[in-house]
């Protein structure tokens, strides 16, 4: 398939009619005009000329620079068509108000100025109209035509003037809200590094990034970004990886440490070992999944796009029937019913209609993008904003991941030195996390003999001649068990702690109480979250049930289900799917099953593979702190997408119910129409204003 960035795209509807007309070709069956981004997608043996000669119909081109591929490029062909229209539009405004003030001398050449006037501002809308009219093709510019030529021809000159200037604005509005929109994105594409400096046979060359391979040595200075992938070899730096988790404090970086390409190195002089080629990257990936986000089509939009396509002949139905009904079966005068038809035209241009989805869509997955939170289309943004329940893993999610000590007995002064001095060497999970709480008291160490592995129960060890004991209450010495112990490690267990009993032949030295430590944000990310209007949040682990209960009260859960297997998770969550629509938080990989079950699977795990290709959103982080804002947005976006065709709809049916009493005329119309667009357009680009005041730098 081949991408080509178009020029003059500015209108949804448009975009729409102009994929049928191109998939009617041979070879075009799988084409695609995407407007959110403005680009067309073709097979690469489709005829192009044929292909151009449908978009000049609507006055969309392809861009032909050399360089078309590149974003300033794009971006700079739209400003300048958008600049020419306000040119124009400037130049029919003051023409219509010189022929207001010529016309009170001479009509005929006001009249001559009022045509030149309307060919000013919608000459390419009026020319297309002609277009279409030999076609029998009917859109906006086909309306729009037939009422400048009515209203021409019913010698309402001034009118038709204004309705000609006022949908050049119109057009200039909707153009200048979309392109906002797409640079929105283009911005977050730039961040893509284009060369890097490559070390082969101890020389530097500046290569482009395509060409780089894993195995590749690059060298990265102060200020550069990271090409690809990679693993640091040489040198120690910190890094900005908000390109890739949307985390403005940057990373220490050192030997041995992995790096994402796009992040910025900040002072040091790094040389990196490339782990994977840039298309393979974490970056390229998400980067392209965000392109492909923007122009999947929600089911909103689906409808609203279905519904377009028989909106505008039902119109022109409505319009004949305004024209002849009141006349023929009233005897009521054609001139006016006519005038009245006219108006009608107008109002059933179907644009706002159509805009009401794609500009906020793509401000939500945009915002989100720059949040490192990486929605996979707008169907899952739209979704994400009706869950009601969000259930959520336990280990890595809502806890750390790892063990440790939260809570110490302490019976003897010896306890932790003799703690460390037996656990030092071994690489059991546990024993790390008495190793690292021997740490953090700086307890003294001594060489140990005779080490032991008792296995289920612990270690034990001769340190200074004494035999000891490490490990959980089975290994503890018989005469070590007293009443008092027993009812110590009873009121641990009972609280969900995993033992760790230090003890020596006679007597136990003391106690360790080790949990999964809870991520400091959580408590505050649910409380967050059911701010936000999720009314369940629910854990799902296969850890016991004391433990279970232990962490949901104290982050403050609606609910949680211990001892579950995987293929428990997921049959817990077809039971939660059966009362409302849940999501399910998970590390990508282990919870793959619940993801894929639950109505929406979000994956966390600062951008590995398997979180990027399992879930339907990924949090980019590898914590929970951007989830709520991810909820917030996507509940705005549904808001603004649902008021945004109320609006479209409501101002239509207002103008329409003019006809009634014969109240409606051509520039209420043109300015209902007019008011839908910039009220939908505006109050999506809101989602972008609020976004730069809370001080994210999104666009």
């Amino acid at each position: 398939m081949a991408e080509y960035k178009l020029q003059g795209l500015s209108c949804a509807n448009c975009a729409r009619e102009m994929e049928e007309e191109i998939q009617k070709l041979e070879n075009g069956e799988d084409a695609k005009v995407l407007y959110n981004s403005s680009k067309l997608i073709v097979k690469d043996d489709i005829s192009l000329t044929q292909v151009e000669k449908i978009l000049a119909n609507d006055g969309t081109a392809i861009v032909k620079d050399e360089h078309a591929h590149d974003d300033h490029n794009h971006t700079h062909a739209h400003s300048h068509s958008n600049r020419m229209l306000k040119t124009l539009i400037i130049m029919s405004a003051v023409l219509y108000f010189i022929a207001i003030f010529v016309g009170k001398w001479s009509e005929g050449i006001a009249i001559t100025i009022f045509i030149i006037a309307a060919a000013l501002s919608g000459y390419q809308t009026f020319i297309q109209g002609i277009k279409n009219l030999f076609r029998l093709k009917f859109n906006i510019d086909t309306l729009m035509t037939i009422a400048l030529i009515g209203a021409f021809g019913i010698g309402e000159w001034k009118e038709g003037t204004l309705v000609a200037i006022l949908f050049g604005i119109n057009e200039f509005l909707e153009g200048l809200g979309m392109e906002k929109a797409r640079s929105s994105m283009e911005a977050l594409l730039k961040v893509a590094p284009k060369q890097a400096t490559l070390i082969a046979n101890g020389k530097e060359q500046i290569v482009s990034i395509e060409t780089l391979n894993a195995g590749d040595i690059v060298l990265v200075k102060p200020g550069e970004k990271i090409p690809s992938d990679g693993i640091v070899i040489e040198g120690k730096s910190s890094v900005n990886e908000a390109a890739i988790t949307g985390e403005p404090m940057p990373v220490e970086k050192s030997i041995d440490e992995s790096v994402y390409g796009g992040s910025i190195n900040n002072e040091g002089i790094l040389k990196i070992s490339i782990t994977k080629s840039y298309e393979d990257s974490s970056l390229a990936k998400i980067l392209h999944l965000v392109e492909e986000a923007q122009e999947t089509k929600t089911p909103t939009e689906q409808f609203i796009n279905h519904f377009a396509k028989y909106y505008t002949p039902a119109i022109i139905i409505i319009a004949i029937i305004v024209m002849i009904a009141p006349p023929l079966l009233a005897g009521a005068d054609w001139g006016k019913w006519f005038y009245q038809g006219l108006a009608v035209l107008i109002v059933g241009c179907p644009c706002a209609l159509v805009l009401s989805s794609p500009i906020a869509i793509v401000s939500g997955i945009t915002r989100n993008a720059r949040n490192g939170i990486l929605i996979k289309g707008g169907v899952f943004l739209e979704q994400l904003g009706k869950i009601d329940t969000i259930a959520f893993d336990k280990t890595g999610t809502l806890t750390k991941g790892e063990p440790f000590v939260e809570i110490m007995k302490v019976f003897d002064e010896r306890f932790l030195t003799i703690a460390g001095s037996v656990e030092k060497l071994s690489s059991h999970p546990l024993a790390k996390a008495v190793m690292r709480k021997v740490e953090e008291a700086s307890a003294p160490l001594i060489e140990t003999t005779d080490v032991e592995t008792l296995p289920g129960q612990g270690i034990s060890a001769i340190v200074n001649g004494e035999r000891y004991f490490v490990g959980n209450e089975k290994g503890l010495p018989t005469t070590a068990m007293t009443a008092s112990i027993q009812k110590e490690i009873t009121a641990l267990k009972d609280q969900g702690y995993t033992l760790v009993t230090v003890a020596d032949k006679e007597k136990v030295l003391g106690l360790m109480g080790i949990t999964d430590e809870v991520r400091s944000e959580s408590k505050q990310i649910i409380n967050e979250l059911h701010q936000a209007g999720i009314k369940h949040t629910v854990m799902l682990t296969g850890d016991h049930q004391k433990t279970a209960k232990k962490v949901a009260e104290q982050i403050g859960l609606s609910n949680y289900y211990a001892n579950l297997l995987p293929d428990e998770k997921v049959k817990k969550i077809k039971e939660l799917t059966q009362k409302g629509k849940i999501a399910m938080v998970g590390d990508g990989i282990n919870d793959a099953p619940a993801l894929a079950t639950a109505d929406l699977g979000i994956a966390m795990g600062k951008g590995t593979d398997s979180a990027i290709e399992t879930a339907d959103i990924v949090l980019m982080q590898d914590h929970l702190g951007k989830l709520p804002s991810a909820v917030r947005i996507s509940k705005r976006v549904n808001h603004i997408i649902k008021l945004n065709i109320s609006l479209a709809l409501g101002l239509k049916l207002i103008a329409l119910l003019l006809t009634i009493p014969g109240w409606l005329t051509l520039w209420i119309a043109i300015l209902s129409d007019m008011g839908a667009t910039v009220l939908v357009t505006l109050i999506s680009l809101t989602l972008m204003i609020e976004a730069k005041k809370k001080g994210y730098s999104i666009f």
